[in-house]
């Protein structure tokens, strides 16, 4: 099975068009790194309550911090083709922007290992944005989750 040849094609479908895991048994063992980014903006009075940890349910960021790793190490039992992964290191910090009242979500994952980690910092991300929002949608119910991005990529032959 293998890699397709051209870097072009969609590797998670077969000569018949059907879903298939990508084989990574032939691939060797290389140090890995993918970090991304998001944000989700809300109203100023949400952010104070945030930034006071005076919300109803709490120290949000603490949670969605734990909520966030949590989600990276459990990344392929969300996507389908992902492989599962033993990651090394989840990391994921907060920046509070407040002339854009915004949250901006940063994650970093890394492991020595077949495949990179890009779904795992995106979920990571992900994840975090939707615990902030889900303990925060009783004081505000219009904030907007978004710019979720890889910012980086590194190992493997397109790292």
């Amino acid at each position: 099975m293998g890699n397709p040849k051209n870097d072009n094609e969609l590797t998670h479908f077969d000569a018949e068009g059907r879903a298939r895991m990508v084989d990574v048994g032939n691939k060797p063992d290389t140090e890995r790194l993918a970090r991304a980014r998001g944000r989700i903006t809300m109203a100023p009075e949400t952010m104070r309550l945030l930034r006071e940890k005076a919300l109803p349910k709490g120290d949000v960021l603490a949670v969605a911090r734990v909520a966030g790793i949590m989600a990276a190490k459990e990344t392929s039992r969300l996507i389908p083709m992902c492989h599962p992964l033993s990651l090394t290191h989840v990391a994921v910090d907060f920046t509070l922007d407040a002339e854009e009242s915004a949250v901006v979500i940063e994650a970093v994952a890394s492991l020595t290992g077949k495949t990179g980690v890009e779904m795992e910092a995106l979920t990571a991300v992900s994840v975090a944005a939707l615990t902030i929002y889900d303990m925060c949608k009783a004081v505000d119910k219009g904030m907007v989750i978004g710019d979720v991005c890889l910012l980086e990529k590194l190992g493997g032959k397109s790292g």
